[in-house]
């Protein structure tokens, strides 16, 4: 399916880039979140009438992340978790957990979209997680997972 990007998306495009996506990735992610639009021509008469509005409403996006970044730069929180002797987790430590112990340390609210982690975390240990406030406004935390 071809769409309409609405904001910048790592590894896909910017706004107003044309890109061809798979059916699911369009219909489950971009479409129903507002991040893109369907390239048809009444969505890209629209596109074009609103390009300037969309691009400042980001550029204010973009501004306000840059303001916030700095409360979290160099952040190190640590989580507790019931472990096994041999330090593996009784469950596993997911991007909502670290979203909350983030939210709760700063004092301002993270959503765990803005929580980029390779995989949930299931051993105990020090482990770095990519804080994403904006595509191009991001920082690296440190999350330490402790037995309880």
């Amino acid at each position: 399916m071809e769409v309409i990007l609405l904001e910048k998306i790592a590894k896909l495009g910017n706004i107003g880039s044309r890109v061809e996506v798979k059916d699911g990735f369009a219909r489950n992610f971009l479409l129903p979140r507002g991040k893109a639009l369907r390239a048809n021509k009444a969505n890209v008469a629209y596109f074009e009438a609103q390009q300037a509005e969309i691009e400042k409403a980001n550029q204010e996006r973009k501004t306000t992340a840059e303001a916030a970044i700095g409360k979290f730069e160099g952040l190190s929180i640590t989580i507790a978790r019931q472990a096994s002797e041999d330090g593996k987790l009784y469950g596993a430590v997911s991007s909502s957990d670290v979203a909350k112990a983030v939210s709760d340390k700063v004092g301002e609210s993270v959503g765990i979209d803005c929580i980029y982690m390779p995989e949930r975390f299931k051993n105990i240990g020090s482990y770095e997680v990519v804080l994403v406030l904006h595509p191009d406004v991001q920082t690296n935390i440190q999350v330490v997972v402790s037995r309880d």
